[in-house]
């Protein structure tokens, strides 16, 4: 079974779309889905420069259009098994027939800004911890007061707070830690995004999902989900959990994953899964060029 890896935030760069948009139907269907969520994607997607694609309400429907445009174009088998990476979980649902592809960028569009009203409450942000002792790190977050937001595995977790006492981390990482700033507006995934959970709440119970069409996982806790409805209510409790990244990719192996795509904008869940699910092919589609490399994976596993 071929994994389908749907990225989350950071994962876009300014101009990313453009190839994708000389597609046949892709500029009409981008089109429709910035309706749905209520913004200009072609704009965003073609023209916007790197600080407002940042804009969390900017940044979320733009990745999860990239990816509902990479899966249509890849024409997905079953059995294939899908994920997402926090905000790519929405791009999961919309794969796996939990959600319409309206409901699913009405959903992330809803998402977006209201994380951004709560980030905009206190100045946050988020930074990679690269390497390093995990204890020590863990001591060095509960004295600044910062939280453990994404577990990614192959050394790599993902810390959030107020920007004061990231800057404190970065001048004075865990021995042997890299610790990297990220394109990210807020610290997602911890106490601050409360704000955000209780407006995407109320939105999403007005949404009737449908049970998935394929394997998908959460990343609560890295298994598989069967029920659509339980995983929208994970979705929308994850906004200000950590992600357990880790966890699934752990998953994936024990369930016999054998090659794993990641759709557009692709690259950071690839690189993960390099080092944290060795031996198991991946190809990251970027752009179209890599399609056919991935309709090959695909082909080859159906047969």
């Amino acid at each position: 079974m071929i994994l389908i890896a749907a990225p989350g935030q950071g994962s876009q760069s300014p101009g990313f779309l453009a190839p994708w948009l000389e597609l046949d139907g892709v500029r009409d269907l981008v089109g429709e889905l910035g309706e749905a969520a209520g913004i200009d994607l072609v704009k965003h997607g073609t023209e916007s420069d790197a600080e407002t694609i940042k804009d969390t309400k900017v940044a979320q429907p733009l990745i999860v259009a990239a990816g509902i445009v990479t899966a249509r174009a890849l024409e997905i088998p079953a059995p294939t098994a899908v994920a997402g990476h926090s905000v790519g979980e929405i791009t999961a649902m919309a794969i796996s027939g939990i959600l319409s592809h309206d409901e699913a960028m009405a959903l992330v569009g809803l998402r977006g800004r209201a994380m951004a009203e709560a980030a905009g409450l206190v100045s946050t942000g988020m930074a990679a911890v690269l390497g390093g002792d995990a204890g020590e790190l863990e001591t060095k977050l509960e004295e600044l007061g910062l939280h453990a937001a994404n577990f990614n595995g192959a050394g790599q977790i993902v810390v959030a707070g107020e920007t004061d006492a990231l800057r404190a981390l970065a001048s004075n990482p865990p021995e042997k830690a890299r610790v990297v700033p990220l394109q990210t507006a807020g610290a997602f995934h911890t106490r601050f995004m409360e704000p955000a959970v209780v407006k995407v709440r109320d939105f999403a119970g007005d949404i009737e999902p449908s049970d998935p069409n394929l394997a998908i996982y959460s990343n609560r806790h890295g298994d598989r989900v069967v029920s659509g409805q339980e995983f929208l209510d994970l979705v929308v409790e994850q906004i200000s959990s950590p992600v357990q990244w880790e966890d699934c990719m752990e998953s994936f192996v024990r369930d016999g994953i054998a090659g794993m795509i990641e759709l557009a904008p692709a690259g950071a869940l690839a690189g993960l899964a390099k080092r944290g699910m060795r031996g198991v092919p991946v190809v990251a589609v970027k752009t179209p060029d890599e399609l056919e490399a991935a309709q090959a994976m695909l082909k080859g596993e159906a047969e």
